[in-house]
Order: C-alpha cells, then structure tokens, then sequence
C-alpha cells in the first residue's frame, strides 16, 4: 500500500519502511508521529483519492534523527555593472521512517 501525504506545503509518495526528509519538527528522536492529511491511498488497482483529504486513513512514522542538509549558494552577478551577492543556504530537516499505513 501506497499514500500521498501532505506535510510543510509538500506532497510525499510513502510506503512502509520508506525514510522520508520532513522539514524541521520539533520532537524527540525515537518519538512518534502521526499524520492525518492524507491526499490519495494506493493499493494494488485502485486509488482512493481525499476531497481534500481521505477519511479516516493515518500513517504512522518514528522520528530518527534532525540535521541540516548540505549548503547551496545562490550567486548573481549583473554584467557590467560590479555588482555581486553571494549567500548560502543549509535547510534544517527531520528525517522520518513510515512505520505503517493505517486506511
């Protein structure tokens, strides 16, 4: 069985056992969360799509650990006119594993 959860304005396509990287939540490692915004279920043929979302479906996952990604630079430079930015970006995330998915 497959799902498509909505969390931080993203969709994710999740299965059991997947490790998916959520924007930052505020919990511990090795804590529970569930969520409730599921857009779509999967199983085998048919797809049952929410309007917005599906009634009564969960999914189940464990906090592993938070980090930081790794830093992208934007860097403009407008020609001829010795003009320049340069900065740098980490995103703070938290990385999840699918425990199950509850339909």
């Amino acid at each position: 069985m497959q799902a498509i959860i909505k969390n931080g304005g993203k969709q994710y396509k999740i299965q059991a056992g997947d490790i998916i990287l959520l924007d930052k939540i505020n919990l511990e490692p090795k804590s529970s969360i569930e969520f409730n915004e599921i857009l779509a279920l999967i199983e085998n043929d048919s797809i049952d799509v929410g309007t917005p979302f599906v009634e009564n479906a969960k999914v189940k996952a464990e906090v592993i650990n938070h980090g930081r990604a790794r830093k992208v630079i934007t860097f403009k430079k407008r020609r001829r006119k010795d003009s320049k930015t340069k900065r740098g970006f980490r995103r703070d995330f938290t990385r999840v594993r699918i425990l199950e998915i509850i339909k």
